[in-house]
């Protein structure tokens, strides 16, 4: 497997007439994870990923591979494996047979046509005509194209779509071991409860503009999440909390701890005798965050990064002239 390379967007823009696409989109996607590109129909994700791909020329900004654009990298294939749509394929081709233009134009062994095809389950359908496949048999030799170079990059629009509830778990578990394995995963999907089972982190894009770019447990304000518990006792465990000065809410699941985590509220609990029925933290769902996002009723302001001061430096440190400089 080739090294795993950082896709970056600076300032991407792209304009069809008087239409804008995208707007000054910047972000970067990191190796060793699934990154879900999320957005409405429309916003602007399919736009970004072919000028990615040297699909689409730019109006302003840039998108690389490892620094480099698209259409600079010497081995494509063995560098980025896209698969933008499912029906790409030539009807009257058999799998395999298409996979084997593609490794003869990149000039890749011919031993990886089956190997991807096993690989995506679609070595039993290798001889037959792409005509006949199901959506989800293309999505499987779309996948196969993309991994054909088994390149350190993957970049795949809606995979998941016309697959079985067996082939979306089995697509989920793939992408997750291909990210495990140190590779740039990004996909972009619709599919708000699949990305939230899938992806260790999302980029969301609005109006052709980042709205959003981090961790799932970044979505959401920390002070919107809340611990949930109930007990038999309800009554007791009301007592204990308000002698622990927790601020508390009477809810119809039973009693709601907006001030301690489930660890707290748990230990609480447990030294006032209170047998528990229920303990969770809740917060917002993913899909009303992303509605919020979309729509501009939510701002998403990255936390800013602690600067160090010399009263952060206990005075038995020993701080040299030139690394106090560097502080300031």
């Amino acid at each position: 497997m080739p090294d795993a390379l950082a896709l970056e967007f600076t300032g991407l823009t792209k304009d069809f007439g008087r239409i804008r696409a995208v707007s000054d989109f910047t972000a970067r996607v990191e190796p060793g994870l699934v990154t879900g590109f999320l957005g409405p129909n429309g916003a602007g994700k399919t736009t970004t990923l072919r000028m990615l791909l040297g699909l689409v020329r730019a109006t302003h900004g840039t998108a690389t591979v490892g620094g480099r654009p698209y259409a600079e990298l010497r081995h494509p294939l063995r560098s980025v494996g896209a698969a933008l749509e499912a029906s790409s394929f030539h009807p009257g081709r058999t799998g395999a047979g298409h996979l084997r233009v593609l490794a003869a134009a990149a000039r890749l062994p011919r031993t990886r046509v089956d190997e991807t095809l096993a690989l995506v389950g679609l070595s039993d359908a290798a001889g037959r005509k792409v005509g006949g496949y199901s959506l989800g048999m293309r999505q499987r030799l779309g996948l196969a194209s993309a991994l054909l170079g088994d390149p350190g990059v993957l970049v795949l629009d809606e995979p998941s779509n016309g697959l079985d509830p067996e082939g979306i778990r089995w697509m989920r578990r793939l992408l997750q071991e291909l990210a495990r394995e140190g590779r740039t995963v990004l996909v972009s999907s619709h599919l708000l409860a699949e990305v939230q089972q899938t992806a260790d982190a999302v980029l969301i894009i609005s109006r052709g503009q980042r709205v959003f770019q981090g961790g799932l447990d970044d979505l959401a304000d920390p002070n919107e999440y809340a611990t949930v518990v109930d007990a038999p006792d309800r009554q007791s465990l009301l007592d204990a909390l308000g002698a622990a000065g927790a601020t508390v809410e009477i809810i119809r699941g039973g009693i709601r701890v907006t001030d301690r985590d489930p660890a707290e509220v748990g230990t609480i609990a447990a030294a006032a005798g209170v047998a528990l029925s229920g303990l969770q933290r809740r917060g917002p769902a993913l899909e009303e965050v992303f509605l919020d996002l979309v729509n501009g009723t939510r701002v998403y302001t990255p936390a800013e990064t602690p600067v160090m001061t010399e009263e952060d430096i206990s005075p038995d440190e020993q701080v040299t002239t030139e690394e106090r400089g560097e502080l300031r």
